[in-house]
C-alpha cells in the first residue's frame, strides 16, 4: 500500500437544496465509488466532501484510516514542511474540496477575513465554528447558475428608476443620492472608489434592515410586475429569476438583495468562478467542483431560514461592483505537466489552494505530472482511466477520489475522450 498514492472514501451530505436522486452528481459519484450506497431518487444529494474537515473526513479506501489522522502520524510525509511552516498546522489540509449539486438556492451569503473570523468566533461560536477565512471558487461540472457579487453601479441606479418596490424600500432619499452621486468609472483603490462603496453599502443596508411586512408587501407586488411587465426589468432573464426564486422562498428579501443588487452568473461547463472573504454570493442551480479555505463560517443574507446577521453581513462586505465577466476566473498553464490531454490550473489570488482541471477532449493517451510541492486531492468527474506513481497504478473511475502527497509523480491515462479530472493542491511558495 502506496502513501503516496491512494485512493480516498469521501463522505456526503444530504441537504434541502440538493439535486434529488441520480439526477446529483454527489449522489452518482458516492454511489459509483461506493457499491454500498444506495440512491434514494426522493432524497437530495446535496454535498461531497474531500479533506480532513472534521464534520465529514475522508478515510484511505484499503484500510479505512482517515486521512486527519494519516497526516496527524506523519505530517511532512503528508503534507511537506513548507506547507507546515506556512499554515501551522501538523493535522490538516489548508483547502476543503467539494463537489455540489444544487437544486434549490443556497443562501445569500458572505464569509468573513481572516481578522474577522476570529472576532466572530470568539463573540458568537455557536453560529461561528471556525476561527479562518472562506474564501471559495467554483468550477462548473455542468451549466451551472449563480449570483456573485454587486451589479455594476450604474445598473442598480437603473434599477431604482425603473423598479418602485425597490424605491420603496430603499427610501427616496437614499436612493437619489445613489443615483446622483455614484462615479461609476472611479479609479479602484481611490477616494471616489471609496464613496461609491458607502452609496451602495447605504441601499443594501436600507434593504437588509427593512421589516418583514414592507418586504413581503413590496415582493407581491415585485412578483406581480415580473409576471406582468417583464419588459420594466433591464435585463431580460431577471423578471423569470424572480419568479423562480420566489416559489422556492415566498416573500423573501433574497429577492430585492439578490435578484436586484447581485449580478446573475451562467457558467458554462469548464468556466469557473472566484469568491473572495466578504463577497456576497449565492448558488442557483447546477453540478459544481468547490474548493475553498477549510473553514465553515457563514454570514448569510437572504434565501435561508436559518440565523440571518445583518449587521455584521452590512458592516463586512467588500461592495465591490464589477460586472460579472470580471468574475469570471481565466486559466494558467500547468508548467509542471506534458503529454495527451490538456491541463490548465484555476490559480485564485489566495495562499490555500489551486486547481488543475485535465481533459482529453481530443484523444486518449497519458499525460505526466511532475511532483507539486505540496499535497493534493484529484476526482475524476466523467469518464475511464487510470492513475499511476512509482509502480502503484489506480482506476480512474466517476467519483473515484485520491490523494497525492508532495513530491509525487504521477501520470493519467485516459482509455476514452471523456476523461476529466479536477486536482485541488497547495503549495507554499
Amino acid at each position: 500500500m502506496s502513501d503516496k498514492l491512494f485512493r480516498l472514501d469521501a463522505g456526503f451530505q444530504q441537504y434541502d437544496w440538493g439535486k434529488l436522486g441520480s439526477t446529483s452528481a454527489v449522489a452518482k459519484y458516492a454511489a459509483h465509488s461506493d457499491p454500498s450506497v444506495k440512491i434514494a431518487e426522493d432524497k437530495p444529494y446535496a454535498e461531497l466532501w474531500m479533506g480532513t474537515h472534521t464534520n465529514v473526513p475522508s478515510y484511505r479506501h484499503d484500510d479505512k484510516a482517515s486521512l486527519r489522522d494519516l497526516i496527524s502520524s506523519n505530517p511532512k510525509e503528508f503534507l511537506g514542511e513548507d506547507v507546515i511552516k506556512k499554515f501551522q498546522s501538523t493535522t490538516e489540509l489548508p483547502f476543503l474540496f467539494k463537489v455540489l449539486s444544487i437544486r434549490k438556492v443556497l443562501s445569500i451569503q458572505a464569509h468573513p477575513d481572516k481578522a474577522l473570523g476570529k472576532i466572530l468566533r470568539a463573540q458568537d461560536p455557536k453560529n461561528y465554528p471556525d476561527d479562518n477565512h472562506k474564501p471559495e471558487m467554483a468550477i462548473a461540472v455542468t451549466d451551472f447558475e449563480g449570483l456573485c457579487g454587486f451589479k455594476p453601479l450604474e445598473e442598480i441606479a437603473d434599477e431604482l428608476k425603473r423598479i418602485p418596490e425597490l424605491k420603496a424600500i430603499v427610501g427616496d432619499e437614499i436612493a437619489e443620492s445613489f443615483i446622483k452621486n455614484i462615479k461609476p468609472h472611479a479609479v479602484k483603490g481611490s477616494s471616489e472608489d471609496s464613496e461609491n462603496k458607502k452609496l451602495l453599502q447605504s441601499v443594501f443596508g436600507k434593504v437588509m434592515n427593512a421589516s418583514e411586512p414592507t418586504i413581503a408587501e413590496n415582493a407581491r407586488l415585485l412578483v406581480k410586475r415580473a409576471e406582468t411587465k417583464p419588459e420594466d426589468f433591464n435585463k431580460p432573464d431577471l423578471p423569470q429569476l424572480i419568479i423562480d426564486l420566489n416559489k422556492q422562498f415566498p416573500d423573501d428579501v433574497g429577492l430585492f438583495c439578490g435578484c436586484l443588487l447581485l449580478n446573475h452568473c451562467k457558467l458554462n461547463a469548464g468556466e469557473a468562478i472566484f469568491l473572495r472573504a466578504k463577497d456576497p454570493h449565492a448558488y442557483i442551480n447546477g453540478d459544481i467542483i468547490e474548493c475553498m479555505a477549510a473553514s465553515d463560517n457563514v454570514v448569510r443574507a437572504g434565501f435561508t431560514p436559518k440565523f440571518k446577521d445583518v449587521k455584521n453581513l452590512v458592516d463586512m462586505l467588500t461592495y465591490a461592483y464589477d460586472p460579472v465577466e470580471e468574475q469570471k476566473m481565466k486559466t494558467d498553464a500547468v508548467p509542471k505537466s506534458s503529454g495527451a490531454g490538456r491541463s490548465v490550473c484555476f490559480n485564485p489570488p489566495i495562499e490555500e489552494f489551486a486547481i488543475i482541471q485535465t481533459t482529453f477532449a481530443e484523444s486518449t493517451g497519458t499525460r505526466h505530472f511532475e511532483g507539486l510541492d505540496g499535497p493534493s486531492i484529484l476526482i475524476t468527474t466523467s469518464g475511464n482511466g487510470y492513475i499511476s506513481s512509482e509502480g502503484t497504478k489506480l482506476k480512474a473511475e466517476p467519483g473515484f477520489v485520491f490523494f497525492v502527497a508532495p513530491n509525487t509523480a504521477v501520470d493519467l491515462e485516459a482509455l476514452d475522450t471523456d476523461f476529466v479530472t479536477y486536482r485541488a493542491f497547495v503549495e507554499a511558495n
